[in-house]
Order: structure tokens, then C-alpha cells, then sequence
């Protein structure tokens, strides 16, 4: 039963992604937006210039958008790097956090970091993403055409990871994908709110209009999702998702499975606090799953005819992922790395148990800090 209900949801998105038509944004670009793009940054040294680089290098006009990096403690040299960036661009702003902030410690310096932000922004429409992501030269000119079009005051995209090679890479590549098409089915079709803060876009005033991050401040992680629900409860039929190639932003994958778990973990942790209750219980549904499976490869130790049943059942959940991740690996341009996906399985589901776990009952550490 539990494997019947996860058959006929995920089958729902995989119906809800291909209906999704792939935005082209219209010729010639109306470029009558301003947009403030924030970027949160702590101890990017080896990433911010790269990533600042394909931000400024934008198609949009120059005069139509900003870039504000506000520098979150870092001990490294990365603002002498941004300094150093804005002898050349002269929209690039910087912004130290402990200039901003009171000396008593919070538990989401993200949060307050993009809110400070905010506060200091030109623009009319924020757009947020990280100092270790790539974008591509029509990344705002794609968005400036869909808000004219779709009149959206959020804005979820595509973001994707790189593959390393490596075999925690192509790991992460292959669930970030699956979330990516869950995410764009979700949000397209109104089923329920889902994001991710390395490219996502909304209006400021909306911003405002929900008391920006009060309420939420207090959860250290959520700077997306959380903002996201809180906007979509006041402007429901506002909040879209651009399935663009132009919008993909592009970032590299945790480089060792302590860190991938602290990301995953750090992202679970946020999941009971979602006012988006649709959410919550699709989430339940596939950790109850996983841990049904974990259970019985357990018990197969004591009871080894169980094994049959728990083959037959990893089979089926396979291929009902698969009929669902061919289009969405398609639009990424990366179905090769549906080869791996069933060596993957066992893989996947003992770190989404341990994640889900985690998230809920431990801490993590993120960026240096120990997290709750």
C-alpha cells in the first residue's frame, strides 16, 4: 500500500513535468526591470570571482541591475577579491555582516544577511543565488521576459550540479535532478511550494507585504522555502517556476559525503516547520517508504526470505523513479547518468533515513558553525 500511494504520486509528477512547457523568453528582451542580485558569502575565496564573473557578464543592461555580495564573516581573503572586482564593475556593491549586526549570536546569519541586504537594494525585484554557482548570460534577460509575461512576484528555476566524475558527484547529480523535477511539477501546477535560494526571484514589495523573514528568522536555514510558503499564502496563483535552459544555474556538488550529509541534513531540518502542509506529508510519505525498505533489509538478516520481497519492491520503486526522471534528466541534458541510477538506490535510501533523522533530532555543521 505504502509503495502503491508513492507509485501513483510520483507518476502524478512525472504527467505534471511534461505538461510543463519550456519557457522562451520573447525577441527582442524588454529590459524595463531592475533587479538587485544578493549574494550571501562566507569564507568564497576559491569560488566568488568565478561566480561574480558570469553574474556581471550579463546580456541585461548594466544600468538595469546590481550585484550586492554581503560578506558573512568570512576569514579568508574574499572581500579583497570583491574589492578588487569593483575597480571594473562599477555595480558591484559589497556589505560587511558584522558592520551590520549586533555582536549577539542568531542561528540564521543567511537570513539576516539577505535581509540586510534588502534593505540597501535598488532594485525592484531581488534575485538571490550563492557564491559557488555559475550562471549563463541570459540568466536575468530569461527572467525579466517571463515576469513580463507571466506576472509572477515569485520566481522558483533550475539549478543543477555539475558532475565531478566521481561517485558521490554523479550521487548528487542524480538526486538534485529528481528534486529539480519534483520542484518544477510542484510549483507549476500548484501542488505545493518548493525552491532552492541559489536561483530564485521575487518582488520586492511582496517581500515586504509578508514581513519578509519575521517569523521564520529564528530557523536557521529556510531562507528559500520558508520565504516561499509565507509568499505564496498571500499571493497563491503568483508564485511560478521558469523551466528555462537560460536559467539553469549551475553549482558544484559537496566534494565529501560529511559535508553532503550536513547539506542534507540542514535541509531536512526545516521540514516540520513548513506552513505548506502539503509538502510535509509528501515528505513523510517517501521517508516512511525508505524506512520501510531499511527495516526489512534488516530483518532479512534473521528472516532471509524477506530478500526476495525487498528485490522485487527496490525494483519496482526503480522503475517508477525512472519513468519519472527520463524527461526531467532530458531538460538537464544529463540522461547518461540514468545508467547509475539503480546502483544508486541502496545508497539513496539509507541517507535519506539518516538525514531525516538528523534534521530532526541532531545538528549539523555548516560554513564553521554548529547549527541546532
Amino acid at each position: 500500500m505504502l509503495l502503491g500511494g508513492y507509485s501513483i504520486l510520483i507518476e502524478k509528477y512525472r504527467r505534471w513535468f511534461l505538461s510543463i512547457r519550456p519557457f522562451e523568453p520573447d525577441l527582442p528582451f524588454t529590459n524595463n526591470i531592475r533587479f538587485s542580485v544578493i549574494i550571501p558569502a562566507r569564507d568564497e575565496a576559491a569560488n566568488i570571482k568565478n561566480c561574480l564573473t558570469t553574474i556581471l557578464e550579463q546580456d541585461y543592461p548594466k544600468d538595469f541591475f546590481e550585484v550586492i555580495v554581503i560578506n558573512d564573516h568570512s576569514t579568508d581573503n574574499t572581500s579583497d577579491i570583491i574589492e578588487l572586482m569593483q575597480q571594473q564593475y562599477p555595480n558591484l556593491r559589497l556589505l560587511q555582516l558584522e558592520q551590520l549586526l549586533p555582536s549577539n549570536p542568531l542561528n540564521s546569519y543567511k537570513k539576516k544577511a539577505i535581509e540586510l541586504a534588502i534593505n540597501q537594494a535598488t532594485g525592484d525585484w531581488i534575485v538571490t543565488t550563492d557564491a559557488d554557482c555559475f550562471v549563463t548570460p541570459q540568466w536575468l534577460s530569461t527572467y525579466a521576459s517571463f515576469i513580463n509575461k507571466d506576472a509572477p512576484v515569485f520566481v522558483a528555476a533550475p539549478v543543477k550540479f555539475i558532475n565531478t566524475g566521481s561517485f558521490l558527484s554523479v550521487f548528487q547529480c542524480l538526486d538534485f535532478i529528481s528534486l529539480q523535477g519534483i520542484t518544477a511539477a510542484s510549483v507549476h501546477h500548484n501542488f505545493h511550494s518548493m525552491c532552492n535560494g541559489a536561483n530564485i526571484a521575487y518582488n520586492k514589495n511582496a517581500f515586504t507585504q509578508v514581513g519578509g523573514f519575521t517569523g521564520i528568522d529564528k530557523i536557521a536555514s529556510g531562507d528559500d522555502m520558508l520565504l516561499m510558503h509565507k509568499i505564496y499564502a498571500q499571493y497563491p496563483q503568483q508564485v511560478k517556476f521558469l523551466l528555462a535552459k537560460n536559467a539553469i544555474v549551475q553549482t558544484t556538488p559537496m566534494p565529501t559525503w560529511r559535508s553532503f550529509l550536513n547539506q542534507r541534513i540542514r535541509w531536512a531540518s526545516k521540514a516540520d516547520t513548513y506552513d505548506d502542509k502539503r509538502i510535509f506529508w509528501v515528505l513523510l510519505l517517501v521517508y516512511f517508504l525508505n524506512v520501510v525498505l531499511l527495516i526489512m533489509l534488516v530483518a532479512c538478516f534473521w528472516k532471509p526470505y524477506l530478500l526476495i520481497y525487498l528485490l522485487l519492491l527496490l525494483i519496482a520503486k526503480t522503475l517508477v523513479e525512472l519513468r519519472f526522471m527520463a524527461p526531467v534528466a532530458a531538460f538537464f541534458n544529463e540522461s547518461r547518468l540514468l545508467n547509475y541510477f539503480g546502483i544508486m538506490q541502496p545508497f539513496h535510501i539509507f541517507y535519506t533515513v539518516i538525514a531525516g533523522w538528523l534534521g530532526k533530532f541532531g545538528s549539523y555543521q555548516w560554513k564553521g558553525r554548529n547549527v541546532k
